[in-house]
């Protein structure tokens, strides 16, 4: 589906959504269709992978927006996908539409840099089933880095009520903010741990974004978040 676009869009933006319904790839993705046509994009999306293997039209590509959570990918498309990012086609993406979608797919998982592997829920005896189970307190904080890097320079540490996401991930990332897990008395670990919450990584010629918070609509449409993600969209961009 192409969406519709500037007279004066000069760079074509490829949306590429499904998935878990729970993290809402239509609504998230659809706020910020208005922002990439504003700033010159023209705008296609897709419903599923499969369009990675139009190496054709991946060459023309300048940024892939994916989110598309737990779900699998063909070997084919996946090749097309690690091809377009190698030659310069951006990859950005928020929480587990892109670091929760291919498990399968090793390869996919070391572009990406980092994989979700839990999120800390309430305490059981105040878990009703729903997906407010695993919603949480907790804080964003930006590393040094993170101070003085476009997508988040000027943003202060920010608090967020939402799936507060463990990642498993490499040095490799430019993290530009972390979170950190504390430890209640019914968890598993036993210290703190620290991941990763936005990082970027370059990956051939291609640069990748990556924003864990990004559950639903309601956490992408926060003020930090939304101008996060904006400046992570046109920072991966070609």
């Amino acid at each position: 589906m192409n969406t519709p676009s500037s007279p004066d869009a000069t760079r074509n933006a490829l949306i590429v959504r499904g998935g878990w319904d729970g993290h809402m790839p239509v609504e998230t993705t659809e706020s910020f269709i208005p922002f990439l046509t504003q700033h010159g994009f023209a705008v296609r999306v897709e419903e599923s992978p499969a369009v990675y293997t139009d190496a054709g039209y991946m060459a023309t590509v300048d940024l892939v927006l994916q989110i598309n959570t737990m779900s699998t990918i063909e070997k084919a498309e996946f090749l097309g996908l690690q091809t377009a990012v190698l030659n310069g086609t951006g990859l950005a993406g928020w929480h587990g539409g892109i670091a929760d979608s291919y498990r399968d797919e090793a390869d996919y998982l070391h572009m990406i840099g980092g994989q979700f592997a839990h999120h800390a829920g309430k305490d059981p005896k105040d878990r009703t089933g729903e997906q407010s189970d695993n919603y949480i307190p907790y804080t964003v904080h930006m590393t040094e880095l993170g101070k003085i890097h476009p997508i988040t320079r000027g943003i202060a540490d920010f608090e967020l009520v939402s799936e507060q996401y463990w990642v498993l991930s490499d040095e490799y990332n430019d993290v530009l903010a972390t979170t950190t897990q504390s430890v209640r008395p019914w968890d598993p670990w036993n210290r703190p741990v620290t991941a990763p919450a936005i990082w970027t990584r370059q990956w051939g010629k291609g640069r990748i974004f990556v924003s864990a918070p990004g559950h639903r609509l309601e956490i992408t449409d926060d003020p930090n978040v939304h101008t996060i993600i904006e400046r992570g969209l046109l920072w991966a961009a070609r």
